[in-house]
């Protein structure tokens, strides 16, 4: 009988470099926008120094405060890969801290994202590695297993699969399926096209006009008065 709590795939399909390479630069909140403004991470995971980074995802899922899995991912570990840790959103004990960072730096990885704890912030912040965790805590981990490697996992209530597209920044994380890419990079290269037009605009003449609002206001039935007294 298989063991469903207990699987490890030792690998998993990466998208195309030069796919994930159009995606650099692009802002996760553009990539939001055109996402349903529904597909970022939670706000509560957020970057340990260094922010940005963008790769597919080796995902783990570990048991909360548990880092045994996390320890074998680290050896399938890619150049590039962005290590994605489902530790179920606790931060009572770290998944993981300075040392194990360190090794993967190693390994040239391209960052780490737990929705979890760590702990040792201000060293992993010293490395450069861009790491994003949920919260810090002292407390370490224990190494009892189970949890699976390369499966379906959960960050910050978003599903994310193996070799999923991983892009982060200073506002926050979104997860990319490969099959989208491409729609998803047409529509944030139309929005960002028009972001640009509006800020031309508000260069030259200081106003920023949106017709859109009086519209939905109008809709609204919405009342319009001149002055307002007691």
């Amino acid at each position: 009988m298989s063991n469903v709590n207990c699987i490890v795939y030792k690998d998993f399909k990466r998208p195309d470099k030069q796919l994930i390479e159009r995606f650099r630069g692009i802002p996760a909140a553009n990539l939001d926008d055109c996402m349903g403004r529904q597909a970022a991470a939670d706000a509560a995971i957020k970057p340990i120094g260094k922010s940005g980074l963008i790769g597919p995802a080796l995902t783990v899922k570990v048991t909360e405060g548990d880092n045994l899995m996390f320890h074998y991912a680290m050896d399938l570990a890619k150049e590039g890969d962005i290590i994605v840790i489902d530790a179920g959103g606790d931060t009572s004990r770290s998944i993981f801290g300075e040392i194990m960072v360190h090794y993967l730096l190693k390994k040239n990885i391209g960052g780490i994202i737990v929705d979890g704890a760590l702990r040792d912030k201000e060293d992993i912040a010293a490395t450069g590695l861009p790491v994003y965790a949920k919260g810090v805590t002292p407390d370490g981990p224990w190494k009892n297993g189970p949890g699976t490697v390369n499966t379906p996992v959960v960050c910050g209530g978003r599903i994310v699969n193996p070799g999923d597209i991983v892009v982060a920044d200073g506002d926050g994380v979104v997860f990319i399926n490969p099959d989208e890419a491409e729609e998803l990079l047409q529509k944030v290269s139309l929005l960002m096209e028009n972001e640009k037009k509006s800020m031309d605009a508000i260069d030259k003449t200081g106003q920023l006009k949106r017709p859109w609002v009086m519209e939905k206001l109008t809709a609204l039935n919405c009342e319009f008065h001149e002055f307002y007294e007691k």
